[in-house]
């Protein structure tokens, strides 16, 4: 449950520079390279690295380089952002009711790409902090928010968008619903979209065929799903660390065909991953106590899951690495994790997972952290709460007033990357095709947040390359077979459009999942 950074945005520069360490990094960052090289030469001296004889010594490091601003920035700053599958990413124009799209170059640089405005939201529909996803289909559903246009109501509006029409459409929420605000949500192996009411245990799942919600069952919730993140796990079962009955945590095990699904206990993780509660804040249902915050955790490809923590009672965010089950009904097993430097953490913050297997997790001070499956190092600096998204680059587009793209050093490990074992090596310009193979889901959602903005990527990309140009484009693809995680060798598929303005030739096709490509395969575009 984020602060609107519109509607109180002394409260997010007061969170900012809460950070022990940002009165100096304020002023490094306001330094010229002169002064700098002044300040750094003063220090030098100052420890002993002078003409006298000693054996201290100072040991600089160079500051990490890993973040380059867009060579064009959108007119009104870029807040939430989604992957579509044709390769483009959209962004909600700070909070309000305005999305704007990012479209990479022809040679598939997102640095160099252009934007263009895309259609507005529902009439008095600007939602901050909802339930979100991308559709097996290709439409991007957003449901409720905990505040529109900067006031917290918990609205219970939803709305779908179709990329190819360019057009927002109402959506009902499920009966009953009155109240729905910022609240966990998933797609599950199976294409359907579940959301959890934050205000209790019900939860709902959407038919994106129909349009329709049906209730489903929630038999063995420990707490209310306020301050939840869900985290789709290989078995298809659900992960989330409780805030209000903190250490506890749960997996919601859904049941194929009936809709009774139930949650059963994942154990305690080991250390206190959330935040305590803030008093009473009202809205039109009456009084809503936060029970707290926790941050996001991410599926990594050796199965295990990260999750990180709000700030404790100690000061510093803990995190923890949970381990699944080998017998499904089993609680599986926490560790403990590094807790965060200089007293950070990742409250309702942003997290990735990067093509190399290390998350990159947003601190509340803006720090980035990329943890390794042991250490958790920090590196370059955001704005605070800026988005993160994963592309089919393999670099992290970040948004806010200034966009960026993050871009690692590790490298993915040739078992995690799609397979393509079935296509046709003919394609004609304007026609759809079915194509085939493995992993095309990736390992992971490959993204996640403390509740609400979930900006899973989950799902396959086909980018062409011309072999005589090398120009790229995304094939829009739609009908994934499956929206599981870590699929393995079982044969999974996808339909892509080939553009109708591509390129003619020879050319080079790869399916791609979370930033990881396949090996492509040899097609000729007709």
């Amino acid at each position: 449950m984020p602060l609107n950074n519109n509607a109180i945005p002394e409260l997010w520069q007061d969170k900012q520079m809460a950070d022990p360490l940002y009165p100096y990094v304020k002023t490094w960052h306001n330094l010229s390279r002169k002064q700098s090289a002044v300040v750094l030469a003063l220090l030098l001296a100052l420890f002993g690295c002078g003409t006298h004889n000693s054996t201290t010594t100072l040991t600089t490091t160079t500051p990490p380089q890993n973040l380059h601003a867009l060579a064009n920035q959108p007119p009104n700053g870029a807040g939430l952002a989604f992957l579509l599958t044709d390769g483009s990413v959209i962004f909600q124009d700070n909070n309000s009711s305005d999305w704007s799209k990012l479209t990479p170059d022809q040679f598939g640089s997102y640095v160099k790409g252009t934007w263009s405005q895309t259609a507005s939201l529902p009439a008095g529909y600007a939602p901050s902090d909802f339930a979100s996803t991308v559709l097996a289909d290709g439409r991007l559903v957003i449901v409720g928010g905990e505040y529109n246009s900067g006031n917290f109501v918990l609205m219970n509006q939803a709305a779908i968008y179709d990329p190819i029409a360019d057009t927002w459409t109402s959506l009902a929420p499920p009966a009953g619903w009155d109240y729905i605000g910022d609240s966990p949500s998933v797609v599950l192996p199976n294409g359907q979209f579940l959301v959890g009411r934050k205000l209790d245990m019900q939860m709902a799942v959407l038919d994106p065929a129909t349009l329709q919600w049906t209730a489903v069952g929630s038999a063995g919730k420990s707490d209310f799903n306020a301050e939840e993140g869900w985290t789709l796990l290989p078995d298809g079962s659900l992960l989330t660390v409780d805030v209000k009955n903190a250490p506890n945590s749960e997996r919601y095990v859904p049941s194929a065909g009936t809709g009774i699904g139930k949650w059963i206990s994942a154990g305690s993780t080991v250390v206190d991953l959330h935040s305590p509660g803030t008093g009473c804040l009202v809205y039109g249902g009456g009084c809503y106590n936060p029970p707290g915050e926790v941050g996001p955790a991410v599926l990594r490809p050796d199965g295990t899951v990260f999750a990180t923590g709000s700030k404790s009672a100690a000061g510093p965010g803990h995190t923890a690495v949970y381990a699944p089950p080998a017998i499904p009904t089993d609680p599986g097993t926490w560790t403990a994790g590094p807790d965060f430097p200089n007293n950070d953490n990742a409250g309702d913050s942003f997290a990735v997972l990067l093509p190399s297997g290390h998350v990159l997790v947003e601190g509340n001070s803006g720090t980035l952290y990329e943890y390794d499956g042991q250490k958790l190092t920090p590196g370059d600096h955001v704005a605070s709460g800026s988005s993160l998204l994963v592309l089919p680059s393999g670099e992290v587009i970040v948004g806010g007033a200034t966009v960026q793209v993050y871009t690692s050093s590790g490298q993915p490990s040739a078992a995690w990357a799609p397979t393509v074992t079935t296509f046709s090596a003919s394609v004609t310009r304007g026609a759809t095709y079915s194509i085939s193979g493995t992993q095309f889901n990736g390992l992971s959602q490959a993204a996640g947040f403390g509740d609400e903005e979930e900006t899973a990527t989950n799902y396959p990309l086909v980018r062409i390359t011309n072999q005589a140009t090398g120009h790229i484009v995304y094939a829009r693809t739609h009908g994934h077979s499956t929206m599981a995680v870590a699929t393995g060798s079982a044969i999974v598929s996808t339909n892509f459009d080939v553009p109708a303005t591509m390129e003619t030739g020879p050319s080079a096709l790869e399916v791609v999942a979370n930033g990881i490509a396949s090996i492509s395969v040899s097609v000729t575009v007709n």
